[in-house]
């Protein structure tokens, strides 16, 4: 009973930079996790990054020092900050929650890295 929804992505040069925004609706209260994962063609889907309801976050090694989630609990979203991109960032990007026994997704938006 999650609803998510993704918006932000698009095609960028590498070195540029991005931002991702997911709102989500729904039963937002049990949510204790959000994050973001990618899948690229031909690829298994990858993990991104994670924000818990106390603020901790964590980053793939892929990702660190150039991502940045965030979480805005007044507006329902959460936002991946996406700098420095490469190309092989490239990949459809999902929004997640987390609920204790449960796990919902976004439909996914499109992210090009590309001269």
């Amino acid at each position: 009973q999650v609803q998510l929804v993704e918006s932000g992505g698009g095609l960028v040069q590498p070195g540029g930079s991005l931002r991702l925004s997911c709102a989500a609706s729904g039963s937002i209260a049990s949510i204790y996790r959000m994050g973001w994962h990618r899948q690229a063609p031909g690829k298994q889907r990858e993990w991104v990054a994670f924000i818990f309801n106390g603020g901790s976050t964590n980053y793939a090694d892929s990702v660190k020092g150039r991502f940045t989630i965030s979480r805005d609990n007044a507006k329902n979203t959460v936002d991946l900050q996406m700098n420095s991109l490469k190309p092989e960032d490239t990949a459809v990007y999902y929004c997640d929650a987390a609920r204790v026994n449960s796990d919902y997704w976004g439909q996914g938006t499109q992210v090009t890295v590309s001269s």
